[in-house]
């Protein structure tokens, strides 16, 4: 029997890391196959990877955030893609600069639908904010793990906040088990 944690999927890793040096972009984007710059509707230049999909946001500063990709595996094979790039255009890289995995983006599927009035009545206002009129979805801020999920009445989530995959899982447990103790989940956990 397969459970709400077996529906999560990874949707975004954005991570960050640095070169330790400026970069003249305008000089990079015109030796950086493929890459975008335009300074008037972005800072930083666009170069993004086909296998593992993603996109990196290089800074003047040399710092790069990499987004879109789909596992933390996936924004380190991108990274170092972009490392060898930024090599090969003589530019210096350490052998191994530290990635910091900045936001882990999730969706999981409860399986039922949800009464999201009775949930927020539940968890208690402190912790949520419903506005259906603003927005279809219930936000819930949680402590532990420190995530912010958003409920939908389909049931559907998402995870947003997270460090690590192992975060979704424990907001999916968090939240089956307070909407369970409310009685406002009929499925078995």
């Amino acid at each position: 029997m397969t459970g709400p944690k077996d529906t999560i999927t990874i949707e975004n890793v954005v991570a960050s890391t640095g070169i330790g040096q400026e970069l003249d972009l305008q000089s990079v984007a015109m030796d950086l196959e493929g890459a975008d710059y335009d300074p008037e509707q972005f800072p930083g230049l666009v170069y993004r990877t086909q296998d593992p999909k993603s996109a990196a946001l290089i800074f003047r500063s040399g710092k790069i955030v990499c987004t879109g990709a789909k596992s933390t595996d996936g924004v380190h094979e991108s990274l170092e893609i972009v490392f060898d790039k930024l090599r090969e255009l003589q530019i210096p890289v350490d052998d191994d600069p530290e990635i910091t995995v900045q936001n882990i983006v999730t969706s999981a599927d409860l399986g039922e639908n949800l009464n999201l009035n009775a949930i927020a009545i539940g968890l208690g206002l402190e912790h949520i904010e419903y506005e259906p009129e603003q927005f279809p979805g219930l936000v819930y801020r949680l402590d532990e793990p420190s995530v912010v999920a958003l409920l939908f009445g389909s049931g559907k989530l998402v995870i947003t906040g997270g460090k690590k995959p192992q975060d979704a899982e424990d907001a999916v447990d968090v939240i089956m088990s307070r909407l369970s103790d409310l009685g406002l989940l009929s499925g078995a956990l």
